[in-house]
């Protein structure tokens, strides 16, 4: 069993009003590096932020740290366009950071990137993957492709209150620059993710492609951004079993999570960690709900019997990497 992170970067998560990936704006950038710093170490290394959302709420990573350290699954984290630099090993796929999602042409990396992540999927030793991502603005992005696919879904968020008119908004702007109109790249998966998309996409589109084209399962473990990549899978023209493994504060947040699945042919999987204690409570709260595969992780939780087991460990995961925002949490300070 391996679980993947592909993680990456994109201009549009500056977009004020549009991510919680980050307690600063201006850091939101050393997120995904973070997040493979933890799931890798326990711990930041490299990066000087640990993620947390401006209400204190921990990163999804945390909470993937804590099941592999019940359940020893393999990680292999991929540089889907990181902007800083990460402690964490990765693989390099060619792809570059992604620009501001309303730019003529967001991500040019796109083709090669997807390429090149296909020929990975294809040749990675495991019957199994789980394949997750990190990418504050993410949704954002995943509403783009959606709509120059030609599908009408709709996305999640990190925020309590979903910004919908917000991402509305930035995506008929980045409709406009890319010369696009709903529906334009149906089948062209590669020009909706080079003229709409984040480099993040692509990758897990082109890791999924490979692996079913390899006879391994795939599951994608995350919210609407991995929707989104499942719908560049489809509209790739790949087939075979697909799933999305998510949490329940996703699924309850995306009504129409199942039915937009169904019509991509994708199976879903939710799982509910019943968090209590603070601050994991923020999850009940609405905040962040998915991200660095945490879904998955919690489906892989489930299936070994240790998800009882996810809160006490993830807040152990938590007093290691930061003792003092925690406590400053607590204290509501």
């Amino acid at each position: 069993m391996r679980v993947v992170l592909v993680a990456g970067t994109t201009a549009t998560a500056k977009i004020p009003g549009i991510s919680a990936a980050g307690a600063d704006p201006s850091v939101v950038d050393h997120t995904p590096s973070a997040d493979a710093e933890i799931i890798e170490y326990g711990q930041t290394v490299r990066s000087p932020v640990t993620p947390v959302s401006p209400t204190g709420c921990p990163t999804p990573a945390a909470i993937t740290r804590s099941v592999r350290e019940l359940t020893g699954f393999e990680v292999l984290v991929v540089d889907a366009g990181l902007a800083e630099p990460t402690a964490a090993p990765t693989m390099d796929v060619g792809a570059k950071p992604g620009r501001d999602v309303r730019e003529p042409e967001p991500v040019p990396t796109a083709p090669g990137a997807f390429e090149a992540a296909r020929q990975v999927g294809s040749a990675l030793p495991d019957d199994e993957l789980v394949i997750g991502e990190t990418v504050p603005g993410g949704t954002t992005t995943a509403l783009a492709v959606f709509r120059a696919l030609g599908e009408t879904f709709p996305v999640s968020s990190s925020l309590p209150e979903n910004p919908t008119s917000l991402k509305e908004d930035v995506v008929a702007e980045a409709l406009d620059a890319s010369g696009f109109s709903p529906g334009d790249a149906a089948h062209k998966p590669e020009l909706a993710a080079r003229y709409l998309g984040d480099p993040v996409l692509p990758v897990v589109a082109g890791l999924t492609v490979g692996a079913l084209e390899a006879g391994i399962d795939v599951t994608l473990g995350g919210g609407t951004q991995l929707l989104a990549a499942a719908a560049l899978v489809r509209h790739a023209g790949a087939v075979g079993d697909l799933t999305l493994a998510t949490t329940s504060y996703l699924a309850d947040d995306v009504p129409e999570l199942e039915t937009a699945a169904a019509e991509l042919d994708v199976d879903v999987v939710v799982t509910d960690p019943g968090f209590e204690t603070h601050p994991l409570d923020r999850y009940a709260a609405g905040e962040a709900k998915e991200g660095a595969g945490m879904g998955g992780a919690l489906m892989l939780a489930d299936r070994m019997g240790v998800l009882d087991d996810v809160e006490a460990a993830t807040l152990d995961v938590l007093s290691r990497l930061d003792p003092q925002a925690v406590d400053e949490v607590e204290d509501g300070r």
